[in-house]
């Protein structure tokens, strides 16, 4: 089982990634792991820190001569604006003595960790749990997946996606979308965020596009923020990856925790997803075919998933995400010592981070497939998961 770790916070010296679980023999690289690390940086509406992190994560442990040994894998990444920016983190995040004159954070976000996890962890200042609360952690989640996304490829499965809607601007309809992505998905998913990452805000209509950034303009200068809804497309999974027989074997289940343990996603569906409630039956489900070499469906409307299991098809999956709660023009709180009311202190942030959160949600759904493609043609090694996926889907 691939099972992946993340520690570091957003202004400490680096982030530091565990992987373990990945089958001997799986070819990768560093450079392999930069490809969706450089995709998670770029995007319309992203905040100034972007100008000088440059993500690079350096595998110290795991490989030789350039193949995984079956052990952990150990990545790290240095976070720049730990000594380039200029508020002085290796002060305030020193991690061995606190200096005179550290200012502690007390206003809390509303819709954000602040006020509950101070709660919880029972401290005096919100600097702990925005540091780590933060979505700087899932660059190391995306380094983390590129292992898994990497051992997906090897067997011919791609992941892709694309942003539907930001804001009020986006698809109208499930055909709308389907006649754009689908013919794209026909050359793998991988085609589809080639496609999308042309666009700055990674929506693959051009007019849409423009609307967008638009959109985000306006909320800049209003000093707000914009969330949105994506989709993911994976093409190349074989049929029974999950099961029916146990709740917490479902794939959809598997899939869905993991789009919603991510930073700011507040729902997911599976193809038509919530629309299917309000349509009867004959507009819903998928009428089955058989083609010369296999069972298949007229239509996807299920997003490849039948009973918690891949059916073959290409796997539809939409997020949702929040707008970020951090804003130039600031919400009401309270002051968690004085406990009088005030508004919130901006801490840097994007206006709209969902053209780089879908490289993220692109990226942690790619452990949970290789799971359930491991539970049902697994070995130790990649030959011999290879000669089992061979002898199984012949």
């Amino acid at each position: 089982m691939i099972r992946y770790i993340t520690a570091g916070e957003s202004h400490g010296p680096q982030l530091t990634g565990i992987v373990e679980g990945v089958p001997a023999g799986l070819q990768i690289t560093e450079e392999d792991i930069a490809t969706h690390l450089v995709r998670r940086q770029k995007g319309y509406g992203r905040g100034g820190r972007m100008a000088f992190e440059k993500d690079f994560a350096t595998i110290s442990s795991g490989l030789r001569f350039g193949k995984t040994m079956g052990g952990p894998i150990a990545l790290s990444m240095p976070n720049r604006a730990f000594e380039k920016d200029e508020a002085g983190w290796p002060t305030v995040m020193n991690k061995k003595e606190e200096a005179d004159g550290i200012e502690k954070i007390t206003l809390p976000r509303p819709g954000h960790a602040d006020l509950v996890g101070a709660q919880k962890y029972n401290f005096d200042d919100i600097r702990p749990v925005i540091e780590r609360s933060s979505a700087r952690e899932t660059a190391m989640r995306v380094a983390c997946c590129s292992v898994a996304r990497q051992f997906l490829k090897h067997f011919g499965i791609e992941i892709g996606g694309h942003v539907m809607r930001i804001g009020s601007v986006g698809y109208e309809s499930w055909n709308e979308v389907r006649e754009i992505a689908d013919p794209l998905a026909d050359n793998g998913a991988e085609a589809i965020y080639k496609a999308a990452d042309e666009s700055d805000v990674r929506c693959l209509n051009e007019g849409l596009s423009a609307q967008m950034r638009e959109e985000i303009k306006v909320r800049r200068k209003e000093g707000s923020s914009l969330g949105g809804i994506y989709e993911i497309i994976v093409t190349g999974l074989p049929v029974g990856l999950g099961s029916y027989v146990h709740w917490d074997r479902k794939l959809d289940g598997l899939l869905a925790q993991a789009i919603i343990g991510t930073q700011a996603m507040k729902g997911v569906e599976f193809g038509l997803g919530f629309e299917s409630g309000h349509r009867h039956g004959q507009q819903v489900h998928d009428e089955i075919d058989h083609d010369e070499k296999k069972f298949t469906r007229k239509t996807n409307r299920m997003g490849g998933l039948e009973g918690g299991m891949s059916t073959g098809m290409p796997l539809i999956i939409r997020g949702v995400m929040k707008p970020i709660p951090t804003m130039l023009n600031p919400l009401g709180t309270v002051d968690m010592h004085t406990k009088e009311q005030t508004e919130t202190r901006y801490e840097r942030s994007d206006v709209c981070a969902l053209p780089r959160a879908i490289v993220v949600a692109e990226s942690v759904i790619a452990p949970v497939l290789a799971n359930a493609f491991l539970e049902k043609f697994g070995g130790d090694s990649l030959s011999e998961i290879e000669a089992n996926f061979k002898n199984r889907t012949q």
